[in-house]
């Protein structure tokens, strides 16, 4: 997920819950009850913050008080470094977060037992989320959640500007101009992080993407994108869009917070963001506006992986069975503001929480991530590139990204 700092970098969630009795299966199909080997299991995530972590662990401790098992659920500092240490060790833990951006990697490289077909009701987790954390045909784990971008307004600083609900953009020409209109003083009207993981809706709504549907064909060179990253350029070249950092800021959320911005591109991460640090500042979530191809955003999720090399791989799909039921999905959506990766879950959530409708309404027509082993190098050059798109080619910054992504397709694929 993306990410708070990179927080929101990469931000993240978990999902869970606390439906029927749980059992963990040694090798001969026995439950630890019936065998009387209490099995203990190792948990790695990457927190958003103390609300996630303290959801975590006592999904966790339930799991455990059914199942006679024991789970210790540890918080990384850098959870895909730490990964990468255990596997290379043959020590990982049983069950941790695998983001989207290194699935593919984990799993190409046989660090990930495939459980998905071990999931009875697996079709209630939607096909872009499922098609995120497919290799090869197979389901290997299942998401833990799901997050979309959309425009969250700082309601003072709108009002403060003379504008209405009437004034929220539905295009970029009205983007355009609300975001001059809010750029005063201190106050710039839009400000987001300068990566790929929020400039691209732009491609979206210009009817552009980084590769083809099936990954396989770099679609990155075109006219769309062109167009895409041009507004984009038009935008910070007139200073009514920065970048977080430009504002002394870490990301759009504590730019909205601390009032030097206007409006921000973000996820529903935000809301445990915003009530933590910023409880006293009042904001309105809105579709982001259409493009030139209509609507365009982006969805982030993570899986649940379960180590191939685990001791307790049955146990581990156990928990994670756990971890992912609707119920407890919609507690996690309650604790620290992630959306379920259910459908069923989704629905219910969107009932319970109307002021995040744009979020879950954008999951009908989110892009999802480039999944390609090795690509996730490809994207760090492109977020480079995209840092100093002001003073920058699109025609170049694109031309390298597709020559760059061509090679890591034909080695990834």
């Amino acid at each position: 997920m993306p990410n708070r700092t990179a927080v929101a970098a990469l931000v993240t969630c978990a999902a869970m819950v606390a439906a029927g009795c749980s059992s963990s299966f040694g090798s001969d199909g026995k439950t630890a009850q019936d065998t009387g080997s209490h099995q203990h299991l190792t948990v790695l995530i990457a927190s958003s913050g103390d609300a996630e972590t303290k959801a975590v662990k006592e999904a966790a401790a339930a799991w455990a008080k059914r199942s006679g098992d024991t789970v210790t659920v540890d918080v990384a500092k850098d959870i895909n470094q730490q990964l990468a240490q255990s596997f290379a060790g043959h020590k990982p833990p049983d069950a941790f977060y695998v983001d989207s951006s290194q699935f593919a990697n984990y799993a190409q490289g046989g660090s990930l037992y495939a459980y998905g077909d071990r999931i009875e009701d697996a079709g209630d987790f939607s096909a872009q989320l499922r098609a995120s954390f497919t290799q090869n045909g197979k389901l290997v784990c299942v998401p833990k959640d799901t997050s979309t971008l959309a425009l969250a307004i700082n309601t003072g600083l709108w009002r403060k500007a003379g504008l209405t609900a009437k004034d929220y953009p539905a295009t970029w020409a009205q983007l355009r101009k609300v975001a001059t209109e809010l750029t005063k003083g201190r106050v710039t009207g839009l400000v987001t992080n300068g990566e790929y993981a929020r400039l691209g809706v732009f491609m979206r709504q210009a009817g552009g993407w980084i590769t083809d549907a099936d990954q396989t064909k770099m679609t990155a060179d075109t006219a769309q994108n062109v167009k895409a990253l041009d507004y984009v350029r038009s935008l910070l070249k007139s200073g009514s869009l920065k970048y977080a950092n430009q504002v002394d800021t870490n990301w759009g959320g504590e730019a909205l917070g601390k009032g030097r911005a206007a409006m921000t591109i973000e996820g529903n991460w935000l809301t445990g963001g915003m009530k933590a640090d910023y409880p006293d500042v009042k904001y309105t979530v809105v579709p982001l506006p259409a493009g030139p191809a209509g609507k365009g955003t982006l969805a982030f999720s993570q899986c649940w992986g379960v180590a191939r090399d685990s001791s307790h791989r049955d146990a581990a799909v156990d928990l994670v069975k756990y971890l992912t039921t609707g119920t407890q999905q919609l507690k996690n959506a309650e604790a620290f503001g992630v959306m379920p990766s259910r459908t069923s879950a989704l629905a219910e959530y969107a009932k319970k929480n109307p002021s995040a409708k744009a979020w879950a309404d954008a999951t009908a027509y989110a892009q999802g991530p480039v999944t390609v082993a090795g690509f996730d190098k490809v994207l760090a050059q492109f977020n480079t590139d995209l840092a100093q798109l002001s003073t920058g080619d699109p025609r170049k910054i694109l031309a390298d990204l597709q020559s760059n992504g061509d090679q890591a397709l034909t080695k990834g694929n």
